[in-house]
Parts: structure tokens; sequence; C-alpha cells
């Protein structure tokens, strides 16, 4: 599994709440995406965006759409982005 995170740098008028539904659909609908997880640093001026890709192929052929949901979304939220990273997920486990 492959990983894409984005950090953004928010101020007083980004918008808190949840990512619109549009947007993360518009991630899901990527093919190869697994999943999308959204962060927003409690006393930070940061948030950050992950998104996980099945291949390292399918993160690869989604940079293009990506990086222009990725623009559209910050505009709208009123953030600025500041880095977009990749990773390969060498660890993974989620507990109920």
């Amino acid at each position: 599994m492959f990983a894409r995170i984005s950090t953004y740098r928010t101020g007083p008028e980004t918008r808190r709440d949840n990512p619109a539904d549009d947007v993360v659909n518009s991630v899901l609908r990527l093919p190869g995406c697994k999943g999308v997880y959204y962060l927003n640093g409690r006393d930070t001026d940061n948030a950050l965006s992950i998104t996980l890709w099945d291949t390292e192929e399918a993160m690869v052929d989604s940079r293009q759409v990506a990086s222009r949901i990725r623009e559209e979304s910050s505009q709208a939220d009123r953030t600025q982005v500041v880095a977009v990273e990749e990773f390969e997920v060498t660890a993974s486990r989620l507990q109920d």
C-alpha cells in the first residue's frame, strides 16, 4: 500500500468542519484509492490529508487529478498547500 500526505497551512478564515462530500467522493473514485483521512491541527495552523493507494502505479497515475482536487478544495476551504509527499506504507493496523 502507498500513501500521499498533503500538508496545509490554515488560518482564522479556514473552514474547520468536515470536507465536502463531493471532494471526498472525488478522491475515493480515483482508481486504486483505498481511503482518505483529513486531520486538523488542534493547536497549530496546520492540517493534513492522507490518501491511501492500492499500488504505487495507482498513486502515480492519480497525481494530476489529485493535484487539481487538492488545489480546488484548498481554495474553497481557504488553506494553503505547503507540501505533498508520497510514501510506501510498511506497517498498518487499526484497533477497534
